[in-house]
């Protein structure tokens, strides 16, 4: 299966995207590692975009979007892949779309995770690291993982925040991109759910439901 995954910063759209690569054995595709890997790389297109970046000007999707086809036209894509963090805008949908139209890729579903502009930024700022492991679910927000005070709910280790967690300008920023119906990412979402005569599935989930009742809903709707 073949998913493109809308959702914004702080909906829980990554994890449930590792939940099913680990479940489907599919590849999750993350746009910002594909740059990473192309310049460190030294690919055409890697060195090409490296030169925008240096300068602080976005990549075109003259460069951007042979990119991502390349990415999912690899070994590892066979299986199926899911392509999270791209496209960012209306724009960039509709040259995927003539992209993979004209390299004969077909997808399956596209899957846009609800959840409020208010909330996803609490999320955000509500998460806590863990001294002992990162991964020990803690954030002050979410009842069901509400740490013990200043302590990790799972071993009692102490807990910090990440600083760019605390940035509510660069959050604001981030959800004003995506939130924007017109010409932002949830445009970009749009385009595919507005399409006539698709054939992939367009369906949304409730991403103010705890994770393990969202992962249900998004595995009863593939």
């Amino acid at each position: 299966m073949n998913i493109l995954f809308f959702g914004p910063n702080g909906s829980g759209k990554g994890t449930q995207g590792k939940i099913l690569k680990e479940k489907y054995n599919i590849a999750h595709v993350e746009s910002g590692l594909i740059f990473r890997d192309n310049i460190k790389g030294g690919t055409e297109l890697g060195k090409k975009a490296k030169e925008y970046i240096d300068k602080g000007d976005l990549v075109p999707d003259e460069i951007t979007i042979p990119m991502m086809v390349d990415r999912i036209k690899q070994d590892d894509c066979k299986g199926g892949w899911l392509l999270d963090g791209f496209p960012r805008n209306k724009v960039q949908s509709e040259k995927l779309h003539a992209a993979l139209e004209e390299q004969g890729i077909k997808l399956s579903y596209v899957i846009e995770m609800l959840l409020d502009r208010q909330i996803a930024k609490d999320r955000i700022m509500g998460r806590r690291l863990c001294e002992k492991d990162n991964n020990h679910p803690n954030n002050i927000f979410i009842d069901a993982i509400k740490p013990d005070g200043d302590k990790c709910r799972v071993c009692g280790g102490a807990l910090s925040a990440r600083e760019d967690d605390q940035d509510e300008v660069a959050i604001d920023k981030r959800h004003s991109i995506y939130y924007d119906t017109d010409t932002g990412t949830l445009a970009s979402s749009y385009y595919w759910r507005d399409l006539d005569n698709k054939d992939f599935k367009y369906f949304t989930l409730n991403g103010e439901q705890p994770l393990p009742d969202v992962t249900d809903e998004l595995i009863s709707n593939l």
